[in-house]
C-alpha cells in the first residue's frame, strides 16, 4: 500500500517538519503511524513531498523527516462538472467519487428542479461539507492536488462557465430532444471541458436552451439513466479515458 496523504498548509523549507492538530491526531491516534513508516505530505495544490516518520509524541504530534519538495502540474483537459444539487447526502457521495475518480473543479448548481435548495447558513454549512468531502477523498486516493469546490452556481453563471470552456455539455436523456453519444464525442487534448449535471428531475428546457445558447451540446451515457449522484462520476471517468490522462 502507498504511504497515506495528510495535508499542511504550506510545505517547509527545513528537513524536518511537526505533524500536529487534527491531522497530526489522525496520523497517531488513528493511523498509529510509528517511527520508520512512510507518509507523504502535500499543501492539495500539487506540491508534495515523501516523508519518514522520525518519532511520534502524544495523541496528536508527528515528527518528519522529509524528501525534497515536488510539485504535479494541473493535468490537461482540466476537467469541471457541474453538480445539481441532490437530496440529502447524496452530494458528498458525488463528490466523494468524483474525487475518486479525478475530476479537477466541482460547481454546485441550484437548478431549477432542484429539491434542495442552499441558503444562507444552510448554504453555507453544506458547501462546508463538499468541501471536506473533497479534500477526504483527495487524501484517501492518494491525490496531491485536491479537487477545487466553487460556490453555488446559478443558470446564468453556469452559462458563463460553458462559454468559455474548450468543450462543454450537458448530460441529457430524453427521448424528445436529440442528443448525442459521449463516448463518440470529439473532446480537446488541452484547455477545459465542463460537463453539467442535472438534478434527478433532469435539465428543464428553459435551461437547456440556455446552455445550448453558450455553446454546450446535449450528450447521453449510453442506454441506461444514472442517477444525479453517479453521472458525474462515469462521465468523469470516460473523460479521463478517453482524453489519455488515465494513459
Amino acid at each position: 500500500m502507498t504511504a497515506p496523504v495528510f495535508v499542511v498548509d504550506t510545505l517547509p523549507d527545513t528537513r524536518q517538519c511537526v505533524l500536529d492538530g487534527p491531522e497530526g491526531r489522525h496520523a497517531v491516534s488513528v493511523k498509529r503511524l510509528r517511527a520508520g513508516e512512510g507518509v507523504v505530505l502535500t499543501d492539495g495544490r500539487g506540491r508534495w513531498a515523501e516523508g519518514v516518520v522520525l518519532a511520534a509524541e502524544g495523541k496528536d504530534r508527528l515528527t518528519v523527516e522529509l524528501s525534497p519538495v515536488c510539485e504535479d502540474p494541473q493535468e490537461e483537459p482540466r476537467v469541471t462538472v457541474v453538480q445539481a444539487l441532490p437530496k440529502g447526502d447524496r452530494g458528498e457521495l458525488a463528490v466523494e467519487t468524483m474525487t475518486e475518480t479525478g475530476v479537477d473543479a466541482i460547481v454546485p448548481w441550484a437548478a431549477s428542479r432542484c429539491i434542495t435548495q442552499w441558503k444562507g447558513d444552510r448554504g453555507e454549512k453544506a458547501l462546508g461539507k463538499w468541501r471536506s468531502t473533497a479534500r477526504e477523498a483527495g487524501k484517501q486516493s492518494r491525490r496531491t492536488r485536491f479537487p477545487e469546490v466553487a460556490g453555488a452556481m446559478t443558470t446564468k453563471q453556469v452559462a458563463a462557465l460553458l462559454a468559455e470552456a474548450d468543450f462543454a455539455g450537458v448530460l441529457h436523456e430524453d427521448r424528445d430532444h436529440p442528443s448525442e453519444a459521449l463516448a463518440t464525442a470529439e473532446l480537446p487534448a488541452k484547455g477545459s471541458i465542463v460537463l453539467v449535471v442535472g438534478p434527478e428531475g433532469g435539465v428543464s428546457p428553459e435551461e437547456l436552451a440556455v446552455f445550448e445558447a453558450a455553446g454546450a451540446k446535449p450528450y447521453r451515457l449510453g442506454r441506461s439513466v444514472l442517477r444525479t449522484s453517479t453521472a458525474g462520476t462515469a462521465a468523469t471517468a470516460l473523460v479521463l479515458g478517453r482524453t489519455g490522462r488515465w494513459s
